[in-house]
Formats: structure tokens, C-alpha cells, sequence
């Protein structure tokens, strides 16, 4: 019983990684049982002390009791604590208890056994620490010691072992039902930060990697000779990437190449940060650099007075802006290949605050974005979407062909303050 209600312990009940259990209150309510019950016991046997043919063997007995319930009762306190050993031991104590009181009272004139209602207790804390199997095996311990000490098999005696075998078994059956719930809701928790970091990765090599191998690629189809070679390398690698920072395989390398980052922003956003993240940056002198990034004509609108948010906040709103920014020098240009006109505008409210992104290119066409992403280039839902996302915030694209986009980045006051930081 103590090896493999051992085994038992390692099944699952170790406390799971999203610090949430449900089994902990059932621990401490078992610890109230077992005292509560244990004064039960003493008061029954002191009200009928004179019934019995052997009273001073009932006195030993719960003297012994007293003891192990009050010294084991950190044993109840955790299954970790609740080894087999002990529920082998408790099991004992309650099952001698029972056998003793045909002999404390040998004419049966006390109806209630020695530990009375306590033996219920280390069936519910096997039913606990092993679930309803071995909480099945130890009522029925229990119940055939009750039987046999009843002689008879009345009806009460049935009637009490019927219900210590359920209860128990419902009881473990519950523990065994919400530790798979607490495993689920664990690896649940696992898999949804292993997403948010893969969407972080994605957007940095979103925002750098793949945009420098755009880059080359460019760069050297335009020099030609062994530089034509390097950016059809070059190419091959992006799309490679791009599959593998969304999860997709793509054959071949055909596809517009995306163009270069948003490098100015980039650039002097790192240099214009504080290293503090609890420090704040005004929004506005990150906005003044991507407005003045490459690419075409971009007009910065903005309030007066200073709009400070926390340094990782600020720059995470700076970046979104790169990237809308970005997609307006690949996508919006006009059909001899000049550039589109862009424009930014920053509104400082007291509830939110307001990055507004337009261009007068050509507009996207309905399903653009959607099948953008379903090819696996994910400007708009990593670099843009996921970072306002990560911040409480949201990003929504307003296009009609032939005028132009305009990309709405909306960010709460209070989340912008308090969480972004962290």
C-alpha cells in the first residue's frame, strides 16, 4: 500500500505551474476534520465510559489517538506531506480502532466504535492524495472491519459503510477531475506564452532580419553580376524565414520581395531611449524621427504640450507607426514609382491616446490583409496589430480604393501607464 500510494503522489499532485489549485482547501478542511472528530470521539466514549465492559482499553486507545492525530497533523497539510507511508499507518490506527471496541465493550452496549466518525478521515485523505481507486480500496478496508466488528451485519452497520465508500469515492474521483483541470489550465498558460514570445521574435526578425534580406536582394539585382546572386540568396533565405516565423511551409521564392525597414526610426529611437523602462519618453520626438525616416513626404501632426508614456510603451507605439510607415513606401507608391504622401497625427485624450497613420496611395482591396497573412507576410498582424495588442491597445485599417489607408493605432491612458512598462 505505502509503494504504490507513493506512486500515486508522482501521478499529479504537485502543484501546477499557473499557481492555482483547488485541491489546498480540501488539505485544510481534512486537518479540521481529523480534530473536530478526534473531540467527537472523546466526548462519545466519556458520555457512555460506564457501559463499557473494559473502559481502561478505550482510555489507551484514544490516548494513543489524540497523540497521532495531533502529531501527524502536518502530515494533512499537503500531499506532498501525505506520504503513503503514513496513509498505511493512518489506515491501521483507524482500522484497530475498530477492532478494539469489540473488545473495550464486549457486550456491545455503546453503539459507536472507539474512533467513531474519525476513521472517515484517512479514507478521505487517501481519496485526496490517490485518487478514487485507492480511496475505493481503503473504505473498503474500513467497512469490512466495521462489519465485522458489528458481528451481525445490521443495517446501520451497512448503512454507515455505504456511505464512508461513496463519499470517499466521489470525493477522489473530484480530486482526479480537477488536477486534469489544473493540468490542462497549466499547459494552456504554457502554450499561450510560448505564442506571445513567438509573436515578439517574429516581429523583431519582422522588423530587421527579413527587411535586411530585402534589402540585399534589391540591392544586388540592381549592381548585378556576383551582387545578382547574393540577393537571389538572399531571397531564398527571407522566404525560408518567413515560413518559419509563421509556421507555414512555402514553396519556392517567388512573391514580391517587402521592402527595407523603417531604419530611421529604428535608429534613433534606440539612441533617443532612456535604458530606465520605468522612465518616460515623450511620444512626440519618437513620432518627429519616423516622420522624418526615408521613404516619401510624411507630414507629423501633434499636440503642444509633451505626450509622456513609459519607454517600453513609447517605443512599441513608435515601432507600430515604422512598420504602417513602412507599408506605405512598399505599397502605396504610385504606378511610375513615386512616392506616396503620408501623414501623422497624434491626439493626446484623456482616456486615450490617438496615433492616426494616412497615406493617398491607391488603398488596399478588400481581403488584402487577410490573404496577406494566410502568405505568411504578417507586417500588419505582428509588427502592427500584435504590438498595440500586447500594449491593451488595437489596430484598424480604414482603405478605400483610390484614397488612400489610414491605420488607426488607439492605446488606453491608464493601461499605457500603469502595464506597457512591464
Amino acid at each position: 500500500m505505502a509503494d504504490k500510494a507513493e506512486a500515486g503522489e508522482d501521478r499529479g499532485t504537485a502543484e501546477p505551474s499557473s499557481g492555482i489549485s483547488v485541491e489546498q482547501p480540501l488539505w485544510r478542511a481534512l486537518t479540521g476534520y481529523r480534530v473536530v472528530t478526534l473531540g467527537y470521539a472523546l466526548a462519545v466514549f466519556a458520555l457512555g465510559y460506564g457501559d463499557y465492559g473494559r473502559p481502561l482499553l478505550g482510555v489507551g486507545y484514544l490516548a494513543l489517538l489524540t497523540a497521532w492525530t495531533l502529531l501527524t497533523l502536518p502530515n494533512v497539510t499537503s500531499a506532498e506531506r501525505c506520504t503513503g507511508r503514513f496513509l498505511t499507518a493512518d489506515l491501521t490506527m483507524a482500522v484497530g480502532g475498530i477492532l478494539l471496541s469489540s473488545l473495550a465493550d464486549p457486550a456491545n452496549q455503546v453503539g459507536p466504535t472507539l474512533p467513531s466518525i474519525w476513521v472517515a478521515g484517512p479514507v478521505i485523505a487517501v481519496a485526496i492524495k490517490s485518487g478514487w481507486r485507492w480511496a475505493a480500496l481503503g473504505s473498503a478496508l474500513v467497512g469490512a472491519a466495521n462489519l465485522l466488528e458489528d458481528g451481525h451485519f445490521s443495517r446501520s452497520a451497512l448503512h454507515n459503510v455505504l456511505l464512508v465508500c461513496v463519499a470517499s469515492i466521489a470525493i477522489g474521483y473530484v480530486v482526479e477531475v480537477a488536477r486534469a483541470s489544473e493540468r490542462t489550465l497549466a499547459r494552456a498558460l504554457r502554450i499561450e506564452a510560448a505564442n506571445r514570445e513567438r509573436e515578439r521574435l517574429a516581429r523583431d526578425i519582422h522588423d530587421s532580419v527579413l527587411q535586411v534580406l530585402a534589402m540585399v536582394q534589391r540591392r544586388g539585382a540592381a549592381i548585378g553580376g556576383e551582387a545578382a546572386e547574393l540577393g537571389r540568396l538572399a531571397g531564398d533565405q527571407e522566404v525560408a524565414l518567413r515560413a518559419l516565423v509563421t509556421g507555414q511551409r512555402q514553396e519556392g521564392a517567388g512573391g514580391p520581395p517587402p521592402g527595407a525597414a523603417f531604419e530611421g526610426l529604428l535608429a534613433g529611437e534606440r539612441h533617443a531611449a532612456p535604458r530606465d523602462p520605468d522612465a518616460e519618453i515623450d511620444l512626440r520626438t519618437l513620432l518627429t524621427l519616423a516622420a522624418g525616416g526615408p521613404g516619401g513626404p510624411v507630414t507629423y501632426a501633434g499636440p503642444g504640450c509633451p505626450v509622456p508614456l513609459p519607454a517600453d510603451t513609447a517605443r512599441t507605439v513608435a515601432a507600430a507607426v515604422g512598420a504602417a510607415l513602412d507599408n506605405v513606401r512598399r505599397h502605396a507608391g504610385g504606378p511610375a514609382g513615386e512616392p506616396a504622401a503620408a501623414w501623422i497625427l497624434l491626439e493626446d485624450e484623456p482616456e486615450e491616446i490617438t496615433v492616426t497613420v494616412r497615406d493617398d496611395g491607391p488603398g488596399i482591396p478588400e481581403g488584402r490583409l487577410a490573404a496577406a497573412e494566410a502568405e505568411g507576410r504578417m507586417g500588419a498582424a505582428l509588427s502592427i496589430r500584435g504590438r498595440m495588442r500586447e500594449l491593451g491597445g488595437s489596430a484598424r485599417w480604414i482603405s478605400v480604393p483610390g484614397q488612400g489607408t489610414e491605420v488607426e493605432l488607439r492605446l488606453p491612458r491608464q493601461r499605457g501607464r500603469k502595464d506597457a512598462g512591464r
